[in-house]
């Protein structure tokens, strides 16, 4: 193993542990979602398409994976050099005697990740059928399949007055740190949208960010040490909101656009979209 490669990898694995142990266990993939929000206070909601948990994804597994004894020695300019014995047997020593604390912090993150995911244990391998079948019992949850890898293909759609804020994804007993859409009700007869969960970088979602760039260190690490790397999807898809309201702020590109319903607001999203898409609508 190269002297690159162990801190690469061993940086992709602690993002990786770090993300889904801080609540960004969801991502979106390739998608299509529509939010209809109409004077009369009706609404529509429906998001078709992918969507990653991370902690049943491959790299969430290679970071629970117990971590193996290896001594490793330098030189003074911190180039790598073969261990002596006396330094192998030194490093092993102090392995051997950090192991129960190591065997109690796996198992603490364990129970961490469990309650995270509503009493879901990602370790077991029925797991992602266990949360699909979960999540089809809930009203707005029409389909959902697993694709694998963390992986769900989903068919979600809602309809309802709106008396109070919407938001998506909820999970049943699921402790959530990321949402994709949120509606907000103001005084005054106004709502706020926001898509924090449709922007792949910048100030839209710092976190989808940075599951990007721990892909690119996974990636990096796995090529280096032969290992089929893992997949971390980011955003690709179509956002629109389409209301009869008077819209007074937004960030779409073009606009607001003739619809048969009213006017419609289209955001085309893609692996490089750093402004997540926002809204505020009146309706008087």
């Amino acid at each position: 193993m190269s002297f690159i490669s162990r801190p690469v990898r061993a940086a992709a694995l602690a993002a990786a542990s770090s993300l889904a142990l801080t609540g960004c266990l969801l991502s979106p993939g390739a998608f299509t979602s529509e939010l209809q929000v109409m004077q009369n206070g009706s609404f529509t909601y429906s998001y078709d398409g992918e969507i990653q948990m991370l902690a049943l994804s491959k790299l969430a597994q290679m970071a629970d994976k117990p971590e193996e004894f290896e001594a490793e020695c330098y030189d003074e300019e911190y180039n790598e050099r073969e261990c002596t014995l006396a330094e192998v047997n030194e490093q092993r020593a102090e392995w051997d005697a950090e192991a129960s604390a190591r065997a109690a912090k796996q198992r603490e993150e364990a129970e961490d990740m469990k309650a995270f995911l509503g009493g879901v244990d990602p370790s077991n391998p029925e797991a992602a059928q266990e949360l699909a079948a979960k999540l089809e019992r809930q009203r707005g949850w029409e389909e959902v399949t697993y694709k694998g890898d963390g992986l769900f293909d989903v068919d979600f759609r809602i309809s309802g007055q709106l008396t109070h804020d919407f938001v998506f994804p909820v999970i049943e007993k699921m402790q959530m740190g990321n949402m994709f859409v949120t509606v907000i009700l103001r005084d005054g007869g106004q709502v706020r949208v926001d898509a924090p969960g449709f922007a792949a970088q910048g100030g839209g979602n710092p976190m989808q960010g940075m599951m990007a760039g721990m892909a690119g260190l996974a990636q990096m690490s796995e090529e280096n040490e032969g290992e089929e790397p893992g997949k971390i999807v980011v955003p690709e898809g179509t956002f629109t909101i389409i209301t009869d309201g008077r819209i007074l702020a937004n960030n779409t590109d073009e606009g607001p656009q003739a619809n048969a319903r009213g006017q419609a607001l289209v955001w085309n999203i893609s692996p490089r979209t750093e402004q997540a898409p926002t809204a505020l609508i009146a309706f008087d």
